[in-house]
């Protein structure tokens, strides 16, 4: 493994520790009792998200690509953007970064899980949970949404933009994507970002928890790759 590489898969670690500390934190902000933004509602975590999505990037943009989601990661793949060598090292330090970004957010909001009574609201705070479960249309849903993010995303690879420009349009194309589309499940769009808080929850001793709904957990990870595998191949046949 050589040095540029390693420096990729670092970049990679901190970048999705970053989005899941920022874009989780929304979510417990929102969701946890006795916080300041309790209650603020969908339009804050979608641009909470955005925000996230858009200075992770900028965070790490000189050490990697600035995936942080196996799902595009498998899609840049697909679209030869990326080495298929790299894509499972990258799948493993992006659930690393996941995994450790989730336990800041526990840690940030450390006081306030005894506060909140709420299981729903407490597994939300780390992972997806449907709105009316229906396994098909959830499915549907996030393979769309995810669609919609990765075609996105390669679009702005192939543009002539200026420098610096891209990671403020991802992070305005998620915004987007979780207005639009994000109501009937709370759009994971990543599997990472999904089963890396979802594990945090299982494990980590925090008040008031329940279940972290491993029955649902399939639908946020398989969804989001088969929905950026698709997008990747419509890019490639357009490109």
């Amino acid at each position: 493994m050589n040095n540029n590489f390693t420096m990729q898969l670092v970049g990679e670690f901190l970048g999705t520790a970053m989005l899941v500390l920022l874009g989780d934190g929304v979510c417990a902000g929102t969701n946890l009792n006795k916080s300041k933004s309790k209650g603020s509602g969908w339009i804050v975590v979608s641009f909470g998200w955005g925000f996230a999505v858009a200075f992770s990037v900028f965070s790490a943009r000189w050490l990697c690509p600035g995936h942080y989601n196996p799902a595009v990661t498998l899609s840049m793949a697909i679209a030869h953007k990326l080495p298929w060598s790299a894509v499972l090292p990258y799948f493993a330090v992006q659930v690393l970064g996941a995994i450790v970004g989730a336990v800041l957010v526990w840690l940030t909001y450390y006081p306030h899980w005894a506060e909140t009574k709420d299981e729903e609201a407490i597994l939300t705070s780390f992972a997806t949970a449907p709105a009316i479960r229906n396994y098909v249309w959830n499915f549907f849903t996030e393979l769309i949404a995810t669609f919609i993010l990765v075609y996105g995303l390669l679009a702005l690879t192939n543009g002539d933009l200026a420098d610096g420009l891209n990671p403020l349009l991802a992070g305005f194309l998620i915004t987007s994507v979780c207005l639009s589309l994000g109501g009937p499940t709370g759009v994971a769009l990543n599997p990472a970002r999904d089963f890396g808080p979802r594990l945090v929850h299982q494990l980590l001793p925090i008040a008031n928890k329940g279940n972290s709904d491993w029955a649902y957990s399939w639908v946020p990870i398989i969804a989001p790759l088969v929905g950026g595998s698709l997008a990747a191949a419509l890019f490639n046949i357009l490109a």
